[in-house]
Parts: C-alpha cells; structure tokens; sequence
C-alpha cells in the first residue's frame, strides 16, 4: 500500500492519500480524540502523539497536529497507522455514520433559500475545499446571515476567513440575493 500526502492551505493539518475509498459517502469530523468512538481509524491516528483532529473525506484523511509536534516526527507514525489500519480489514466508521450531506436540517418560511444555499455549497464549495483536505456544512440560515460549519483542514486555516468572505459570500450573495453575510460557527 502507497499512500501520498499533500500539503493544505492549512500549515496545521496534512492530506493523505491512501489510495482508496475511505468514505463510501458524505464525511467524519473527529475534532477531538474523545468523539473518535466510532472510527477505529480515527483513534489509530489519535493514538499518534501530537494530533488533535482527524477528518475523513471520500479518498483522503486529513490529520491536523498541535502547534508543539513537528510532520517531520508524526508524519511517519500516522503513515504506519493507515496503514495498519487498512491491512486488518476493520470498518473506517462503525455503527451509525453521520447524514450523508453533513449540512443541518432547516424547517421554516426560508426552506426555499436554504435548499439553494446548500445547493451552491454542494455543487461549487465544498468540491473545491475537498481538494484541500477540507468541508465546508450548512449550518443555519438566519435575517441573511448564512452560518457554515467548517471541517478538516478548513477549521483554524489562516486563509479560511478570506475564503469566506471573499470566495463563498460573494458567491451566495451573487446567485441569492436574500444573503447578506456569511459566519463561520464553532465546534
């Protein structure tokens, strides 16, 4: 087994590339060690000492370190535990994976706009930051506010505020006129 990594815009936080499916759809943010309960990957890679998120997309597992450790002394370490990972057979997720889309439900007088905010997010956004070890979620929608949820190595990248602001608002703002900012939540 090969698997390739790839920087992010995140200093933080690695892709990597196991070669194969990781995720059959949809993705897993493990934030912390504790909610990596269900992913016996996810805690194989807590278990590498440094590492404070672990993020599966449909081919790729981003991992972002704390400020202290160094790829160089990790980097090995999360290799070997991928690895390991694949080669017993184990599920990447066991029991109950999350919604398939990963965006909040939204009931109410403005369904309509929220069903084409998370269209564009799905169709335009989220695409791209997947190339970038990331995902991006609908989290609510309120008085032209649009609260999105970020993941992987879009949570705590330097650039993330200018991807919002100047990638993701305008584009919302541009085909919905009803948005008029949008804030990123957190966890």
């Amino acid at each position: 087994m090969f698997i390739q990594t790839e920087s992010t815009p995140n200093p933080a936080t690695l892709k990597f590339l196991p070669g194969q499916t990781v995720l059959e759809s949809g993705t897993a943010d493990f934030p912390t060690p504790e909610g990596a309960e269900k992913s016996p990957l996810a805690k194989r890679i807590f278990d590498v000492g440094g590492v404070t998120g672990v993020f599966f997309g449909n081919d790729f597992i981003t991992v972002t370190k704390s400020d202290e450790a160094e790829w160089d002394h990790i980097k090995p370490a999360i290799l070997g535990a991928i690895m390991e990972h694949f080669q017993t057979g184990q599920p990447v997720m066991t029991g109950e994976a999350e919604a398939p889309s990963g965006h909040a439900e939204h009931q109410g007088e403005d369904s309509e706009i929220v069903g084409q905010i998370k269209e564009l997010l799905d169709t335009r956004v989220r695409p791209a930051v997947a190339q970038d070890g990331g995902d991006i979620t609908f989290h609510g929608f309120e008085r032209g506010v649009v609260y999105l949820h970020m993941q992987g190595a879009c949570a705590g990248c330097p650039s993330s505020t200018i991807t919002l602001k100047m990638g993701i608002e305008n584009l919302l703002r541009h085909y919905i006129p009803e948005v008029t900012e949008v804030r990123p939540i957190g966890v």
